[in-house]
Order: C-alpha cells, then sequence, then structure tokens
C-alpha cells in the first residue's frame, strides 16, 4: 500500500488539494486508487486516524487536524489542575480548563478542539479523544473505605484519585504507598478505576519515598535478563588487541577526566598540547559507545527506551547496565579506553583553525573532581606540574571561547540548582545551594564547542542528523514579555522578531538593579524548551547556527546515535542509508524529547520529597527568601538558606482581598494595594509541612525582611 499512495501524499492532498473533508472513496479516487487497492488504502487511512495524523469527522470522512481547528500534541497539566497541549507540528500552546480535560492526564498524547481565543491572544480549547496514555500505572497512597478503596496520586497533577473495587486491594492497608494498574480512565463524570499491583511500603519508611517518584513516573527498575547478560560477556570480553586496530593511540597523552565527586559514568575527558605557531590541540575524548552497543542489539533496544540516564537524589537509573556505564566504556584511570576523539586546533583567541575527528584508545592519567581543578586553578592545590599547566591553559582558551559565544549573543542563564545532603538512612541533613565554579564553566565550554563542530560538519555534509534544537519564543510571548518591560522603562530589541543578542543586552541592563531576579525569570519563562529534532533548526540560548548533543552517549541516547552517524560519514568514509534515517530519526527525537522531559520530572520531585522531609524539623521556623511564583492562589517563595520553595496561600494573607495580575506577575490587594510580585523579598514562617502531598506551606511575617538568616521563635539563635 504505501508503495501506490504514501501517507505524506494522503496529508498533503487533504491538506492542500482538496479543500474540504473527503470520505474514503473520494480520497481514493482523487489520489488514484483502485478497486483493488481500496482495502488496503482504507486501513492505511485508519492507521493514520489512530496515530492522529488524519481526523475522522461526521459521516466518515477524513481532515487533516489544524485544517478543522484540531491540535494534535502531548498534554502538560500545573498545579491548579488546567493543562496546555503543545502541539507537534511546533505550534503555540493550547490552554484547557479543569473542566475540559476529560479523562485525559498529563503526559497524555491528545487531539483537543480550539474553542475560544481570549484577550492577549491566548488560545482555549478542549480535549476531546486521547490518542496514547503517558501512563498504565498510578502510584499513590491506599485508603480504605468500608465497601472500596481508593488512591490519592502522588503526582500532584494528577487531580483525580483512582478507585479501587473490594478485592482489588491486594493486601494494602490504611498509608501504604502502592502502584495502582488502571483499568478504566473513565470520564468528564467518573475517575479512573483499577487494581493494586504492588505495595512499596509506608510513605515514612526509608526509600519508599525515591520509589514513589521512579514507580511514579514509570522509570524501568531493573534491566531485562538478556540486555545485563549480553553487557556481562561484552565486558568479560575487555579491551583487546583487535580492539585498537585502526585507532588513533592517544595513550601518551596527559588526558583526565573532572566530574562530579560521586561520578560512576565518565564519559568525556580531556587533553592540551602545542601544536606550533602558538597554536593548541585541544582533544575532546568521549567514550565509543557506540563500538559496544550496536544498533539493533538488546542492550540498544532498552537504551532507547529508557532515553537517558536519570539522577535521582539518592540513586540513579541508568540508560546503560552497570557492566557498561561504570566500567567498559567508562573513561576510568590508568586503563586503556576506547573512545571517538574529536582533535580540535585553536589559536589563543578560541577560533578553530582545523579539527579530525578519529577512533581512538586513550589511557586517562587521571580522575579529578570539579573542586580539584577549582583548587588548582585558584592555586590552593597542586595535582603535578604537568596537569597544573594543562588546566591553566585550557581555562585561558574557554574564557576565549565563551567570549566567542557572548559576542554573537549567547545567553547564559546562572540558574542555583539544590544539593540534598542525605546520611547513611537516607535521611535529609541538609540543602545546599549549587555553587557553579569556574572548573565548571570550563567542561561546559569544550563540550559546547565539541557539539558545535560536530553538528556544523554534518550541516555542511547535508547529512540525515540528530539536533539539540532551542527554537525562538513564540511571538505572543514576546508582546507579552515587552508590555511587561515597559513598565520598569526597559526595551526588548525592535520589529516582530527578536534575537538573542536583544535578550543578551537586556539582561546586561538589569544586572546590578533591583529587578534584576524578577526580569530574569520572567525572561526566562517566555523562552521554549529546547529538544530533540531531525531538522536544523538552530540553538536561540547559545546563539548557535548547529547545535547537537555528542558529548555523554553513557547517559543520553540521542549523543549515542549522533556517533553511530558521525564515525560511519567522517571515519569510516560510508554512505548513510538516507531513506531510512529520513523515517527513523524524527520518532528518534520524539522519543528521546520526552524521555528527557520525563527524567528531568523525576529528578526534580527525588529532591523536592527530601526538601519536604528536611522541613518538618523547622516547622515555627522563620526565614527570608524571594517569591518565585505567582498564581491565583498565592505565591511560592524560595528561601535564602535552604533553597527550598514553599506556598503563601492567598487564604492566609488577611489584610485584605487580593487579586491576580498575570501580566504583572503580582497578586494584588483590592483596598490598600499592597503588592506581591515575583522577586519581591519577604520573610516568612514554616507553617505547616504535608508528606503525602508535597507541599510546605508558609505564612507571611511582618515586617519585609532586612537580612539573611532564620530564628526559631522562643529561642537564642547559638
Amino acid at each position: 500500500m504505501a508503495a501506490v499512495v504514501s501517507p505524506d501524499r494522503i496529508v498533503d492532498y487533504l491538506r492542500t488539494v482538496a479543500g474540504r473533508p473527503l470520505k474514503a472513496r473520494e480520497l481514493a479516487r482523487g489520489l488514484g486508487v483502485g478497486r483493488a487497492e481500496e482495502r488496503e488504502f482504507r486501513e492505511s487511512l485508519d492507521r493514520l486516524v489512530e496515530e492522529g495524523v488524519l481526523y475522522r469527522v461526521r459521516r466518515q470522512r477524513y481532515a487533516v487536524p489544524e485544517k478543522i481547528n484540531l491540535v494534535v500534541g502531548r498534554l502538560q497539566t500545573i498545579r491548579s489542575g488546567a493543562g496546555f497541549v503543545v502541539p507537534e507540528d511546533g505550534g503555540a500552546d493550547l490552554y484547557i480548563a479543569p473542566h475540559n480535560l476529560g479523562s485525559a492526564l498529563d503526559g497524555d498524547r491528545v487531539v483537543a478542539r480550539v474553542e475560544h481565543r481570549r484577550r492577549r491572544g491566548r488560545v482555549e480549547g478542549r480535549v476531546i479523544k486521547v490518542l496514547e496514555r503517558a501512563r498504565q500505572t498510578i502510584v499513590g497512597v491506599y485508603h480504605p473505605r468500608r465497601n472500596f478503596g481508593f488512591v490519592v496520586p502522588e503526582d500532584r497533577k494528577l487531580t483525580r484519585d483512582v478507585f479501587v473495587p473490594p478485592g482489588r486491594e491486594a493486601g494494602a492497608v490504611e498509608g501504604d504507598v502502592v502502584v495502582v494498574r488502571v483499568t478504566d480512565w473513565g470520564n468528564d463524570h467518573l475517575g479512573p478505576a483499577g487494581e493494586v499491583e504492588r505495595i512499596l511500603g509506608p510513605l515514612t519508611k526509608p526509600g519508599v519515598d525515591v520509589l514513589t517518584v521512579i514507580y511514579g513516573h514509570e522509570l524501568p527498575v531493573d534491566f531485562p535478563p538478556e540486555v545485563q547478560e549480553e553487557a556481562e560477556r561484552i565486558r568479560e570480553t575487555g579491551v583487546t588487541a583487535a580492539d585498537l586496530a585502526g585507532r588513533l593511540d592517544l595513550r601518551e597523552r596527559l588526558v583526565f577526566t573532572i566530574d562530579p565527586a560521586d561520578a560512576k559514568d565518565h564519559d568525556d575527558a580531556l587533553s592540551i598540547q602545542p601544536a606550533g605557531d602558538g597554536l593548541w590541540e585541544v582533544g575532546v575524548h568521549i567514550a565509543d559507545v557506540g563500538y559496544y552497543v550496536r544498533e539493533g542489539s538488546a542492550i540498544d533496544a532498552e537504551a532507547l527506551r529508557r532515553g537517558t540516564s536519570v539522577y535521582m537524589v539518592d540513586r540513579t537509573v541508568p540508560m546503560l547496565p552497570a557492566p557498561l556505564s561504570s566500567d567498559l566504556c567508562s573513561l576510568l584511570p590508568g586503563v586503556d579506553r576506547l573512545a571517538v576523539s574529536v582533535l580540535l586546533t585553536l589559536d589563543a583567541e578560541g577560533r578553530v583553525r582545523r579539527h579530525r575527528i578519529a577512533r581512538s584508545v586513550i589511557r586517562s592519567r587521571h580522575r579529578l573532581t570539579y573542586d580539584d581543578a577549582q583548587a588548582v586553578l585558584d592555586g590552593v592545590i597542586s595535582i603535578e606540574p604537568e596537569v597544573d599547566e594543562a588546566l591553566r591553559r585550557l581555562l585561558d582558551i574557554s574564557l576565549a571561547l565563551r567570549a566567542i559565544r557572548e559576542k554573537r549573543g549567547s545567553l547564559d542563564f546562572d540558574l542555583p540548582e539544590a544539593r540534598v545532603i542525605l546520611n547513611t538512612r537516607g535521611e535529609p541533613t541538609d540543602i545546599q545551594r549549587v555553587l557553579r565554579l569556574e572548573s565548571h564553566r570550563l567542561i561546559e565550554d569544550y563540550m559546547i564547542l565539541a557539539n558545535e563542530v560536530v553538528a556544523r560538519r554534518a550541516a555542511r555534509a547535508g547529512l540525515p542528523f540528530l539536533y539539540r534544537v532551542h527554537e525562538p519564543p513564540d511571538a505572543d510571548r514576546v508582546e507579552q514579555l515587552r508590555e511587561f518591560l515597559a513598565t520598569f522603562g526597559l526595551r526588548l530589541g525592535r520589529g516582530a522578531s527578536v534575537r538573542p543578542r536583544d535578550f543578551q543586552r537586556l539582561l546586561a541592563e538589569v544586572k546590578g538593579r533591583p529587578e534584576e531576579n524578577l526580569v530574569s525569570t520572567v525572561v526566562l519563562r517566555s523562552m521554549k524548551q529546547a529538544r530533540y529534532s531531525h531538522e536544523n533548526l538552530g540553538h536561540f540560548g547559545l546563539a548557535s547556527q548547529d547545535y547537537t548533543h555528542f558529548t555523554s552517549p553513557i547517559r543520553r541516547y540521542p549523543d549515542l546515535v549522533v556517533h553511530r552517524l558521525v564515525c560511519r560519514a567522517f571515519v569510516d568514509r560510508q554512505e548513510l542509508p538516507r531513506e531510512r534515517l529520513e523515517e527513523w530519526l524524527p520518532a528518534v527525537a520524539r522519543q528521546s524529547s520526552e524521555r528527557e522531559r520525563v527524567a528531568v520530572e523525576a529528578e526534580r520531585d527525588s529532591i523536592d520529597l527530601k526538601k519536604v522531609e528536611f522541613m518538618e524539623r523547622h516547622l515555627g521556623d522563620e526565614f527570608n527568601g524571594t517569591i518565585a511564583g505567582v498564581t491565583a492562589y498565592g505565591f511560592y517563595v524560595l528561601l535564602d538558606d535552604f533553597f527550598v520553595e514553599g506556598l503563601v496561600h492567598v487564604s492566609n494573607l488577611e489584610d485584605d482581598y487580593y487579586s491576580f495580575l498575570e501580566e504583572q506577575y503580582a497578586l494584588v490587594g483590592e483596598r490598600r494595594r499592597r503588592r506581591f510580585r515575583l522577586g519581591d523579598r519577604v520573610r516568612v514562617r514554616v507553617a505547616r509541612v504535608d508528606r503525602e502531598e508535597r507541599q510546605i506551606d508558609f505564612l507571611l511575617v511582618e515586617p519585609a525582611p532586612d537580612g539573611g538568616g532564620r530564628r526559631r521563635p522562643g529561642r537564642r539563635r547559638i
């Protein structure tokens, strides 16, 4: 059938030629499909409807969704219970009110109908069909009743409880965290129903909290036996003389890794040596994972399914089995390791004069932590003279690389991150703000450069490829941002479109001003999310025309794909199977982007639950903080001391009635005109901590803060 009329041709005919929805027979006639082929043709139409590419309207007529005010995409819900459908065609998000979600849940692939266009151009709609469920199970706390039970989902985005019929509770008792398999997704009036599949234990039992997140996001816990066995066989073979044949031997070079102190998967290493005439050859050496993980193998299929490693607060859910991720593929010191090396000849100004890509064998001399490298750069310690000098030279060139990116308009949002310190029982003892060291930036600079060099070469060669793209913000977001900035007398470029440099100039203009944090936060929220694509759409945030992910194949599947393409095209000089890749790469890009989103949410959730547990011991304490989010029901405050966020509910603001002004990111009192706006400084008291709800509630303390620190009322601070 596909040879007679391709899906693309069917869609194109309906989109550009037909002018209206058509019945199957009308469409077949227009496309020249004969009677003998009509059955296969109708089956093809059915598949396209199932995939959401076409939609069947009244009287069995077919149409392209966008032609009949339909949007196909992933549903992303928010704390209020509402959601947004993120269109697959890259269009503007479609807002869905809570009562218009039907049975759809966060992450589902849905069809939504556009119903209203509100003030400020916001488009609203209703979910009319779920094409694909994002999950088959839901994790939550079980509560029995006389003749039934119900599970309250741990994911706050899932606002409906799951009904559990009698006899389907599998022995669960009050307060148990369970995994419930959904058997009926419900409808507009009835919530979902299901049966308990696994009991994780009481929420207070050590380790259950993180398991709740893992199972809640349906992360794969164990590798299938055939995958684990295949990985063990590969490790047992080790690095042989046959593996080294034809490789560039770089074992005599000074090569070292720089990673977090607790890292086990070392997939990148650096080297530097003089190249004559004031030039330097920097080696960015990346683990040759593709040599071991062959396309179509059991390990490869599992890696694609997982998409990425997930770094939870107390454990890692790896993309590859430990025999590879922590051993044979990891660039451990003192042992031979296979790599793909990007050798960059650079001048002192950071300009790339030439480069080459080669399969290599390396032997790392040192496993440095970021703190070690920073201490050397600060002159506090010495590893050995040769290493110290290499680090200082790498830093000099990395500063030049950074200056080049800054000159072209690259944006650098130095966003703080939290590190949760756990004791041996998995209990949080401290929450620290992660400092971004110069050693972090150094590694980042060379990884960005390697990614750009590889992507640029692929783009110029016209290869079917996988890019890391970051599209410009939508026009309506830009217009909303401009209106907001005008209240501060600020401007964002000229004309309908904006460039990265416009944002860069804006951020430079507000640097050091009282509104710096507020403006930076609003600018960041106006941006789109980066994603993977088979199309080279550029990277707005980096102001880069060509960008990919190449440097982390142990923990990201797209990097593994890029390695295979690069080695085949530029090292082996072989022709790529263009037709197959052009069909396969879009699916890989979509899967990888979705798995990345799940990983980010799981990692954030695992940290958040430990924050909640940590704050239980600070009930009644007072802290200074910054308003980090404003909604109609209150505002979220990020504490200075512990990088923890909690809610000041609007019902606890007793001095006035407050209205939410979305365009100003503020709550404003109707009578006194008191204003609470994103970025404002406040002082709060910890009023309530609820592990099951994962909620921290604050009360506003008067007056506004004048400094840092915390105190417990009635106690001396020692």
